[in-house]
């Protein structure tokens, strides 16, 4: 309040030429990036521009568990936010994502939605809040949060109108962004078993080979073809091979390290890019995966079982190749060396080349 008894109440900017030129640059950032976090700190920006805030949070809708998530804040306590997670319905901001519609709230004190747990935790004081959500086709993707404005004075109408038009815009990033994650997604992954395809295989093991070039690392290349998939198919029928290869996709991706890169090269050969791996451990690599080959029940549609083995193939870089092509070349002689063998077992290059 001011000494008058009235409200210090913030004011829409006087220069509309500063909203318009805020819109511009959104506008802009929506047409030049696909990157969400670069276009919605660009958003974020124009926010404190026009509003003021003392301290803002933009989060996020999980969608598997629907809590809020903290993807961008500008607090004094900004470290501590990041990661963190709201219930939705939770405090302002959940109660915002549960119903989908914005708040105003000029003293949190004489309002029973704020909880202060976070104040609490990291001893901040929260005066004034004014939050909206992001929306793609009414559905809340997240919400925008400012607290406390700058200039100590109170959120206004004018400040929620703004603030809601310049989460349209963010909404309008986060769907295009997703919407390129997922064409892209489509471009690079084989359908039928959810690893990268083979036409993205020769620019995943480039990089990895230019890595190991640059740094001085070492890496590694596995091949594996699945034993005797003609027959499977004989017997069984098609549609239960194609479903062996999908299940043997699965199973690598879930046996595999996060950085590892595993494609499905063609057919019934599959590729695992091993990074920062020589090639004893490349090896105990493939055997583990073997095991649980043998370890895992495969069955035909109608439940009867149906034994899958695979051969290995594993060359490494530097050590057995001088490029990708000679890499790959390496890793696929070992594979063949492994059939050749009596399927069901592994083989190294340097193995294949000096029986």
């Amino acid at each position: 309040m001011s000494k008058d008894g009235t409200e210090n109440v913030k004011k829409l900017p006087e220069n509309r030429d500063d909203v318009m030129l805020s819109m511009i640059e959104i506008a802009k950032a929506l047409t030049s990036c696909l990157e969400i976090r670069s276009v919605l700190e660009t958003i974020m920006k124009q926010v404190e521009r026009l509003i003021s805030p003392a301290a803002w949070s933009l989060l996020l809708v999980d969608k598997e568990s629907g809590d809020l998530v903290f993807e961008i804040a500008v607090s004094p306590v900004a470290e501590q936010l990041q990661g963190l997670r709201l219930r939705r319905g939770e405090g302002i901001a959940g109660w915002v994502a549960l119903n989908g519609g914005p708040l105003l709230i000029p003293d949190v004190s004489s309002d029973e939605r704020f909880q202060g747990q976070f104040d609490q935790r990291f001893s901040f004081t929260t005066q004034s809040i004014v939050c909206v959500p992001m929306k793609i086709k009414e559905r809340v993707v997240g919400v925008i949060e400012l607290i406390n404005s700058l200039d100590k004075l109170v959120f206004n109408q004018a400040d929620m109108t703004i603030l809601s038009a310049i989460a349209d815009f963010a909404a309008i990033a986060i769907e295009n962004a997703r919407n390129y994650d997922r064409i892209n997604e489509l471009v690079i992954t084989d359908d039928l078993t959810g690893l990268y395809n083979s036409r993205h295989f020769p620019c995943l093991i480039q990089e990895e080979v230019d890595r190991c070039v640059r740094y001085g690392m070492e890496m590694s290349l596995v091949f594996l073809d699945l034993d005797r998939l003609k027959g499977i198919n004989d017997v069984h029928g098609h549609l239960v091979g194609s479903r062996m290869l999908s299940e043997l996709g699965h199973l690598i991706a879930r046996n595999i390290r996060a950085n590892d890169r595993a494609a499905r090269y063609g057919g019934d050969e599959f590729v695992i890019i091993l990074p920062h791996t020589g090639k004893e451990a490349a090896m105990a690599m493939a055997a583990n995966l073997r095991q649980r080959l043998h370890e895992t029940d495969f069955s035909s549609d109608d439940g009867q079982p149906i034994r899958l083995t695979a051969s290995f193939g594993v060359a490494s870089f530097p050590e057995d190749a001088a490029s990708r092509e000679e890499l790959i070349r390496a890793a696929d002689i070992a594979m063949y060396e492994a059939k050749h063998a009596g399927r069901d077992t592994i083989k190294g290059y340097a193995a294949a080349g000096n029986p």
